[in-house]
């Protein structure tokens, strides 16, 4: 009888002791950030009726760890819109850039951009610029910032020479975590030319994306275009796009 309520204690003695070093194991270390993150966007509209449009978009970005003191960073989209068969919307931007950390908020940076815009009559303008940002708002729910640069631009348009120019760029980004499965975006850059200071190029643009699951999203953006100094009093100032796309991060 001893034997037993011996075997048992030691028993019950070794389930305690287990169950001890479990609840103590450390625990699992975090996986390292990814190297790179991005994600890639697509979308698609067609009507039919009295007309016929198509609209296409396809949109890029990508970004080196964040935790690093120099990051990359770049970004695209190119918009094409018919309607009957005739073009109407035809526009691709493209930017790159280097961050190097200085502080915990400041950077200096360096970035190129390319434009082109048919319908502006662009047929490319290039800027490469660099410059110091600065961090407002760094937090897990809302980040905010602003950035100024100098640098040059080249514009071409139909049936003119390049021109090139000296140039200033400012502007802000912001983005806010509205729940764990919603996110607004929102930024604003301005473009302008040394030799011309009327001579302005303002970005504006605004979006929200909803996740369906942990790697794809539905998004909305709203893009508004402004060019002060259109080369043609045929071309308008301002062009407006609402872009409806699939994104899916990597």
């Amino acid at each position: 009888m001893m034997s037993i309520r011996a075997c048992g204690f030691a028993a019950s003695l070794l389930v305690c002791v287990s169950s001890l070093a479990v609840a103590q194991a450390p625990a699992a270390p975090a996986a390292p950030p990814a190297a790179w993150t991005g994600s890639v966007a697509a979308g698609l509209a067609l009507t039919g009726g009295n007309t016929s449009t198509t609209t296409t978009n396809l949109a890029f970005n990508v970004e080196s760890d964040k935790t690093k003191r120099n990051v990359i960073k770049g970004e695209g989209i190119n918009i094409r819109s018919s309607r009957d068969g005739d073009a109407i919307v035809d526009r691709t931007s493209l930017q790159f850039e280097n961050d190097y950390a200085l502080t915990t908020r400041a950077y200096v940076f360096g970035r190129m951009q390319y434009l082109r815009d048919a319908f502006k009559s662009i047929d490319y303008l290039i800027s490469p610029t660099g410059g110091l940002g600065y961090k407002v708002l760094d937090t897990a729910l809302t980040t905010l910032n602003v950035y100024g640069a100098v640098g040059a631009v080249t514009e071409k348009n139909p049936g003119l020479d390049a021109r090139t120019s000296g140039a200033l760029t400012a502007g802000e980004k912001a983005s806010h975590k509205i729940s764990e499965a919603a996110l607004l975006t929102q930024s604003l850059t301005a473009l302008f030319k040394m030799s011309d200071f009327g001579d302005s190029l303002v970005t504006f643009q605004a979006g929200l994306a909803t996740s369906i699951t942990p790697r794809t999203q539905l998004k909305v953006d709203f893009l508004d275009t402004y060019k002060n100094q259109p080369p043609s009093i045929l071309v308008k100032k301002n062009d407006t796009a609402l872009i409806m796309s699939f994104v899916l991060k990597f």
